[in-house]
């Protein structure tokens, strides 16, 4: 009888220790697949994503166009309006109303970028026409919005040099070592509108709406080098940069005004 009890516990025992190992099989498992999430998602956008070619987003210069003669129309009827202007309510109105059209216009008019490959010396023009490096997607947007910029210079700035062209320094957001989730809710607690955002190597736009829903839209180097538009969960490179600089352009009432007459912009250095 002795042994027979023994017997019995020890296969209780190795039952339990197999209920044990497969705990924490999986609970390793998982850990890594939070880990290395991002790695394990841009695998998955470089080497199995692209094998869904129904569901591939690919560049739309014909609407990027159209675009920019509707933009450049409203423009012009705007100026016309804010010269006419008499009142300060007037002058609020105009600006306004330029600041909600830069804000519904220009993320249509970077998705139409989307799908245009990546290279550190890209500088095309139109969306799907060569590659295009992030800081040149960035002064090519905003040029064809209508801010008269120095397209070729600006792009070839850092980033903060890129925002402090348009914004003051007081009105660039830095931070370094902060946590990412952190970050986000520091920047959407202060306001929607379209930003710049610059980071250890990289510019991008970062479109903050109402909602608070960020979307990160740059010309990524990292997988899968290419035009992307990216939330908040998959925004692999914001999430990893340890700095970060955002200015806000439609936020600015003098960004707005000089967007309007058309005033040239000079590249700060």
């Amino acid at each position: 009888m002795v042994i027979g009890l023994g017997s019995f516990n020890l296969q209780r025992l190795m039952k339990r220790l197999y209920r044990l190992l497969i705990l924490l099989f999986l609970a390793g498992t998982a850990f890594a697949g939070w880990k290395y999430r991002d790695p394990l998602l841009s695998f998955y956008r470089q080497h199995i994503a692209k094998e869904t070619p129904e569901t591939e987003i690919v560049p739309d210069p014909a609407r990027y166009q159209e675009l920019i003669e509707e933009l450049s129309q409203k423009r012009e009827s705007l100026a016309d309006r804010y010269a006419e202007a008499r009142t300060a309510q007037d002058f609020s109105s105009v600006i306004s109303e330029s600041r909600t059209t830069l804000e519904i216009t220009l993320p249509e008019m970077m998705r139409c970028w989307l799908g245009t490959p990546w290279d550190f010396h890209g500088t095309c023009e139109t969306p799907g026409s060569g590659k295009i490096a992030c800081g040149y997607f960035v002064s090519t947007i905003l040029r064809d919005a209508g801010f008269n910029v120095e397209r070729f210079r600006l792009a070839q700035q850092p980033s903060q040099g890129i925002i402090a062209t348009f914004l003051p320094k007081q009105e660039m957001y830095i931070r370094a070592s902060v946590d990412y989730d952190k970050f986000l809710k520091q920047v959407t607690d202060r306001g929607p509108g379209i930003r710049i955002v610059g980071l250890d190597s990289h510019v991008a736009f970062l479109v903050v709406p109402d909602s608070g829903e960020i979307r990160f839209i740059h010309s990524s180097g990292a997988a899968p080098k290419c035009v992307v538009d990216e939330d908040r969960e998959n925004a692999g490179v914001l999430r990893r940069s340890n700095y970060r600089v955002t200015g806000n352009l439609t936020d600015n009432d003098e960004v707005i005004y000089r967007w309007l007459t058309g005033e040239k912009w000079p590249t700060k250095l």
